[in-house]
């Protein structure tokens, strides 16, 4: 079987955390998915996903993400069952995070200090945070052949 949620979207408020009554850190925000589709003469619609993220997870996301920003999120669909005021019964599907990660530089984002070389497109994945290099990788798309380097032949490759 197979559970598996990759979604991209935008902080709808910050995200503020908190603590289970053991001091487990604890985080639920929303996030806007644009649909890939229009009904023709209508405007693209969007969806609000309800998101929680647990432990360094959530601290992760509090510490560097604010309303507005773009956010990856890689997770599992979880839904839950629980009675509303009124004594109603009513599910809730949630994603719960196991990864967040960056998704545009600092420039494009809407203020903040996220990072200290130009970008923060770092992630959090699995209790290890990573920041990028200090000089991302070169774009090769103009498809220039001089940019690369010819690798003389050598038998001793392993492969």
């Amino acid at each position: 079987m197979l559970n598996v949620a990759v979604l991209m979207g935008r902080l709808v408020a910050d995200p503020e955390l908190r603590h289970t009554p053991n001091g487990i850190a604890v985080t639920t925000f929303t996030i806007a998915v644009d649909r890939g589709y229009a009904k023709a003469g209508t405007e693209r619609q969007t969806d609000f996903i309800d998101i929680v993220a647990w432990r360094a997870t959530a601290e992760f996301v509090c510490k560097y993400f604010r309303k507005g920003q773009m956010i990856a999120v890689e997770g599992s669909i979880q839904t839950r069952t629980y009675t509303d005021k009124d004594g109603n019964k009513r599910k809730a599907f949630e994603i719960q995070a196991n990864n967040v990660s960056f998704t545009e530089s600092k420039r494009s984002s809407e203020g903040g200090n996220y990072g200290d070389n130009g970008n923060y497109g770092g992630s959090y994945n699995n209790n290890s945070y990573s920041k990028p290099a200090a000089e991302p990788a070169p774009a090769y798309t103009s498809g220039n052949t001089g940019d690369f380097e010819e690798i003389p032949m050598d038998d001793d490759l392993p492969f």
